[in-house]
């Protein structure tokens, strides 16, 4: 029996992590730059998506400047999710980074991920970004998530009892030969 539930969450944390992906692919033309996971149960998709227009306009790249629209979904996963965590809830409070990095001319932008919502993904990290160079180019992407100031999230005994007094440790992420072009040259109906 234990068995038999071990895999059933394997599988059950297997499929959440495809449905993810796969509504991402249905939802519009993203461009999934990397999966990965967490402990204690965060589940991270990195995609380039369609650019946007995104309010409030005066912190937020217009449309006809943005290249790409940079997110970071990053929520409960159903695999070793802490008790009370709802299954794919965004987690909130985190800072986010992303570094992008022309890989023919060397030229880079590192920009804020901040918190964005929409009907297809709801909350995500995110930014309109104009590449730092031609949208044929090839990119080099690293993903710089630190925990929250400890002034923006306080921790209950049982939590940190079990997990310490951080939601997780910064993490880097790093990809190479990003080809953005397909999405950049998309756009939205």
């Amino acid at each position: 029996m234990i068995i038999y539930m071990n895999n059933f969450n394997i599988f059950k944390s297997s499929l959440s992590m495809f449905l993810i992906i796969f509504s991402s692919i249905l939802n519009s033309q993203e461009l999934v730059i990397g999966v990965e996971r967490l402990k204690p149960g965060i589940a991270i998709v990195f995609e380039g998506a369609i650019k946007d227009k995104i309010y409030p306009t005066n912190i937020n790249l217009d449309i006809n400047d943005t290249d790409v629209h940079i997110e970071a979904r990053i929520n409960w996963d159903s695999n070793a999710t802490p008790s009370g965590s709802p299954m794919g809830g965004f987690i909130p409070y985190l800072n986010v980074k992303a570094k992008i990095t022309n890989q023919k001319t060397g030229l880079n932008i590192l920009v804020d991920l901040i918190p964005h919502i929409n009907l297809s993904d709801n909350f995500h990290y995110a930014r309109n970004i104009s590449l730092p160079g031609n949208i044929d180019d090839l990119y080099n992407i690293e993903f710089i998530i630190k925990p929250p100031k400890k002034i923006d999230l306080s921790f209950h005994n049982d939590w940190l009892k079990k997990y310490g007094d951080r939601l997780i440790d910064e993490q880097n992420f790093k990809y190479s030969n990003i080809n953005f072009y397909e999405v950049a040259k998309a756009t939205r109906s």
